[in-house]
C-alpha cells in the first residue's frame, strides 16, 4: 500500500510545481506593480504553505481512496469532487499570474473554495481524518479569496479605448 499512498500524496504537488514555474517570473515583475493589502502574507510564505496544503490534501485523498476500496462506485462523488477541486486549484495560477485576469481568478477561486467545502462534506462520513486534513486548506483559501478580492478591487482593469 506504499505506492498508492506516495502517489496520491504527491499528485497535488504536480500542479504546484507548474504553478511555481508560472509564478516565479511574475512575482518579480507584474505582481509588485499591483496594489495589495497590508495584511497579505509575505511572498516567501506561499511555497511553504502550499507544500503543506498539497501534502495534506493528497494524503487525505489516499485515506478516502483506501477506506472506499479504491476507485469504486462509492468513490465516484468524493474522489470526483476532489479531482474537480484539484483541477480548479491548478487553474487559478495560470489565470491570475499567467493571464493577469484578476476578476476571472476571483470567480475561479470562489468556485474552488465552494468545491473544497463540498469535498469536505462528502469525505466526512468516510474519513474524519481526511476531512480535517482539508480544514487548513479551506482556511487558507478563505484568506486567498479575500486577498484576490482586495487585489481585484484595488487594481481596476483599464478599459480599452475604441477607435
Amino acid at each position: 500500500m506504499w505506492l498508492p499512498m506516495i502517489g496520491m500524496t504527491a499528485l497535488p504537488h504536480l500542479g504546484g510545481l507548474y504553478g511555481g514555474y508560472i509564478t516565479r517570473k511574475e512575482v518579480n515583475t507584474w505582481y509588485p506593480t499591483l496594489q495589495k493589502p497590508s495584511w497579505r502574507p509575505p511572498n516567501a510564505a506561499f511555497p511553504v504553505v502550499w507544500t503543506c496544503l498539497y501534502t495534506g490534501m493528497g494524503y487525505g485523498s489516499y485515506l478516502v481512496w483506501k477506506e472506499l476500496g479504491g476507485f469504486t462506485e462509492d468513490a465516484l462523488v468524493p474522489l470526483g469532487l476532489y479531482g474537480l477541486q484539484l483541477a480548479l486549484n491548478w487553474a487559478w495560477t495560470p489565470i491570475f499570474f499567467g493571464a493577469h485576469k484578476i476578476k476571472w481568478a476571483m470567480i475561479e477561486i470562489v468556485l474552488l473554495t465552494g468545491t473544497v467545502g463540498a469535498t469536505m462534506v462528502s469525505w466526512y462520513p468516510i474519513s474524519r481524518t481526511a476531512t480535517l486534513l482539508l480544514a487548513p486548506y479551506l482556511s487558507w483559501l478563505c484568506l486567498a479569496t479575500s486577498l484576490n478580492y482586495c487585489i481585484w478591487r484595488d487594481n481596476p482593469e483599464e478599459k480599452k479605448k475604441e477607435e
